[in-house]
């Protein structure tokens, strides 16, 4: 059975950078090496691996990539920290009065 693997990474300037991918080790290194010049993590460099989650199915995978790439920073945040019951409140839109 096949692991797929979502991942977050925190960039040198704070951001972070969402995939996925077969082989996390290999992912990682390729990033921390810079291997894809002009990618969004090789001008951040350095890279650290702030969290992962494993999936035997590969489109469960890509729909949590997607949905994690449009979570707010604060989101993420708590995603990464292990804060899971934070999720649902920090996904409510705040509406000025």
């Amino acid at each position: 059975m096949k692991i797929f693997y979502v991942y977050i990474l925190e960039c040198a300037d704070k951001t972070f950078y969402t995939g996925i991918t077969s082989d996390l080790t290999k992912r990682v290194e390729s990033h921390q090496s810079g291997k894809y010049k002009g990618s969004y993590t090789s001008s951040r460099m350095p890279i650290k691996l702030v969290f992962h989650c494993e999936f035997t199915n590969v489109n469960m995978a890509i729909e949590t990539e997607k949905q994690i790439k449009k979570w707010s920073r604060a989101k993420k945040l708590a995603l990464i920290a292990g804060e899971y019951e934070k999720l649902p409140n920090l996904a409510k839109k705040k509406f000025k009065s």
